[in-house]
């Protein structure tokens, strides 16, 4: 396992990391969650990622018991987790989900911290951006709640460049704790945003990358080329949302060719995709994630793959892939 920077900051991720989306709670137990958290560990993963809205908040939950059974040193792990839609304010029309106000951001770190029985987060992210608050509103929030020691580093989710640069314009301006990190989707379908429309941004502002979906929520593993298996991801209550991306045919005929580069390659297909990812050294991190500890593991070979991916073979994915991305 390698470390990189994230961003222009000092702090060394390791190149893959664990995610908890879908999984933690839904599929994965504190038990399952604490001997992946182990293997992932044991392994040179040192960065372990959630989110406040995951589960209902019951992931950073059991992600914090495991964390605490495994009684690592505090120092040796980094923990995220994103705010934005919000936790128990059923019934009022002006308690929306959807907010980064002050009001909001400023308890939600409470409440991150007491499900996860930390006494900070490494790092917190706005899940997703926020027309209804006035930006600077939510620069000062996070820039304070870092200040009073909270967290650590403050960053985005699948905000746009110019509401990134807006952000870190307003904390230049007022000297205020600055997002280091975005946290976008990225994987060989979905790379526009990554590869394009933040360009400027990992120049100009230093940008890290902390990217999500690397095997296109399980379309990159090839298992969905003949519908939607039982116990899948696409098959999970809640996320028939994915359905219709994971069973496109021109897709999934992609996915059939990128099968044999990976035969070439003597992996498989779900470790050279997560691999091309963290071929690109704006990515900081890869966030992976695992409902049990045999993809997991499988997940982890991708760093042997990592430099096998030589121009000419980026470039037989790239001709099989680039028509197909968005």
């Amino acid at each position: 396992m390698q470390y990189r920077r994230l961003g222009r900051s000092g702090l060394q991720v390791s190149e893959l990391s664990l995610g908890s989306w879908v999984t933690y709670h839904n599929q994965v137990d504190v038990a399952a969650a604490r001997e992946m958290l182990a293997a992932a560990f044991d392994a040179g993963v040192n960065f372990f990622d959630n989110a406040e809205a995951y589960a209902g908040g019951k992931s950073e939950v059991v992600m914090g018991e495991a964390i605490k059974a495994l009684k690592w040193p505090r120092l040796n792990f980094i923990v995220s987790t994103k705010f934005f839609w919000g936790l128990d304010r059923e019934g009022q029309a002006a308690n929306r989900k959807d907010t980064l106000n002050r009001k909001y951001l400023m308890q939600a770190i409470d409440g991150s911290l007491q499900r996860m029985g930390l006494d900070f987060i490494d790092l917190v992210y706005c899940h997703r951006p926020d027309p209804q608050t006035p930006v600077e509103e939510t620069v000062w929030a996070m820039s304070d709640m870092i200040s009073r020691g909270k967290a650590l580093y403050w960053g985005t989710s699948e905000w746009s460049a110019e509401e990134i640069r807006a952000a870190w314009d307003i904390a230049e301006r007022h000297h205020l704790h600055k997002p280091v990190m975005e946290q976008p989707q990225y994987n060989l379908f979905y790379r526009k945003r990554v590869e394009q429309e933040y360009k400027r941004l990992y120049e100009d502002m230093g940008l890290g990358l902390t990217t999500w979906s690397p095997l296109a929520s399980g379309l990159l593993t090839g298992k969905y080329r003949n519908g939607v298996p039982e116990g899948s991801r696409g098959a999970v209550e809640g996320m028939g949302f994915l359905v219709k991306g994971l069973t496109d045919s021109a897709k999934n005929s992609a996915v059939t060719q990128l099968q044999t580069v990976a035969s070439d390659l003597g992996c498989s297909l779900g470790q050279m995709a997560i691999a091309w990812v963290a071929r690109n050294p704006r990515v900081s991190t890869v966030i992976t994630g695992a409902s049990k500890i045999s993809q997991l593991q499988d997940n982890l070979g991708a760093v042997d793959v990592i430099a096998k991916l030589t121009p000419e073979v980026m470039a037989r994915i790239d001709q099989i892939t680039a028509p197909l991305a968005s």
